[in-house]
């Protein structure tokens, strides 16, 4: 594996206003996933694409290069991951590095650690002809007993047609929760990421799949940084 890790880090941001540098625990957000890439992988390959100077200065504190900040069309609310992913991967082309795998890793889920990465990468490795490995979590909520859709009579309906009476017969399900995606670089090239079939899962608990996007997301996060200190 020739991996390039990329850490996307926007400026702008709704839910929690620059959230990726605001502390939690007196630490930047995007410091602990920075700390967990730099567990495993050297500098030279842990790349944060940021379009925000404040950004790049607090990720340079910790010890990282920061090669190019982000062209504004991939600043946008509509820009996609897989555009951002790909300017990375052209710029580390351009400057003589070839990756064969991405590894992106968001700054919004702090309590992913370096093992967690580690297990992950194990399972890619493991998994020849797989295109993608993504983190996953149980979804809380199963879709084959409580997801219903309204018809056009203003009824509710079941989502997905089933015979299931009880929670517990119905098949377990997953959702992505964001911390974790190793992608093969030559299929990112050549298909859109929605496209992809070959998708390993790898699991994660419920604290740690924790993911940010919204002031409660935050305050949660901050009671479980408490109660792991105590």
């Amino acid at each position: 594996m020739k991996p390039l890790v990329i850490i996307p880090a926007r400026g702008g941001s709704k839910g929690v206003p620059r959230k990726n540098i605001k502390l939690l625990n007196n630490k930047p957000l995007i410091g602990y996933t920075i700390e967990a890439a730099l567990n495993i992988f050297s500098g030279a390959v842990v790349c944060v694409s940021t379009d925000d100077v404040e950004i790049k200065t607090v990720v340079e504190n910790f010890g990282l290069t920061v090669p190019f900040l982000r062209p504004q069309e991939l600043v946008s609310d509509t820009a996609g991951m897989q555009e951002v992913l790909i300017h990375a991967l052209e710029y580390y082309s351009r400057n003589g590095y070839e990756a064969d795998t991405i590894i992106l890793l968001q700054p919004t889920s702090p309590f992913r650690t370096a093992e967690h990465i580690k297990q992950a990468i194990k399972l890619f490795e493991q998994a020849k002809d797989c295109e993608i490995v993504v983190s996953v979590k149980e979804a809380s909520a199963n879709p084959y007993y409580l997801h219903f859709e309204e018809s056009m009579e203003g009824y509710l309906r079941k989502l997905l047609k089933n015979s299931f009476v009880r929670r517990q017969d119905c098949p377990k399900v997953y959702e992505l929760n964001g911390a974790i995606y190793i992608i093969r670089a030559e299929v990112l090239k050549e298909k859109k990421m929605n496209e992809f079939t070959r998708i390993v899962k790898y699991e994660m608990n419920q604290i740690a799949s924790h993911d940010i996007d919204t002031i409660l997301d935050w305050q949660f996060a901050e009671f479980l940084v408490k109660q792991q200190e105590n």
